[in-house]
């Protein structure tokens, strides 16, 4: 299945399909903010975003930079081709817990270290994700994870209908 024309992105924008296969890690010195159950549960300008074709970055926080007590880790694995085998945590804020909202790759695949003592967040889990200050939109379905900002172009997949992309 073909996937739509990507969108042509504007000044200060990324396409999703500029990025590569194998993703690539890359660092940010953007100010991300998670909050859930109505407190900041992360604050960093230490992220790193994993950049993949057709999907928005995934953004991975330095687990340090998480709450006393934000992350329990859980049962489960999960194996992506690329970063190797993940691990999952609930993720806790006040009075609320989301099970499995966040997932880290303790013994990371070579080309991916810098994904060590790092947590991803699904931003639809939580009460809100940002990026420069920015409110970032949740990717599509249950499944990557991606944060989606004004600063990149799609179209993405995760939509119902991408999964041949």
């Amino acid at each position: 299945m073909r996937h739509p024309a990507p969108i042509t992105p504007g000044p200060g924008q990324e396409s999703v399909w500029d990025y590569p296969r194998p993703p690539r890690v890359e660092p940010t010195s953007d100010r991300v903010v998670v909050r859930l159950g109505g407190e900041v549960i992360a604050d960093t300008t230490s992220a790193v975003r994993v950049l993949e074709t057709s999907h928005p970055p995934v953004y991975y926080l330095p687990a340090s930079d998480f709450a006393p007590g934000a992350l329990t880790r859980t049962t489960g694995s999960s194996m992506c081709e690329f970063k190797g085998r993940a691990a999952y945590f609930d993720v806790h804020g006040r009075d609320t817990t989301v099970p499995r909202a966040g997932w880290t790759y303790p013994t990371p695949e070579p080309g991916f270290g810098e994904l060590l003592d790092r947590v991803a967040i699904y931003p639809a889990e939580m009460d809100s994700c940002e990026v420069a200050g920015e409110r970032v939109q949740a990717q599509a379905g249950d499944f990557y994870g991606g944060w989606i900002t004004s600063r990149v172009v799609g179209p993405f997949k995760g939509e119902p209908g991408t999964l041949g992309w």
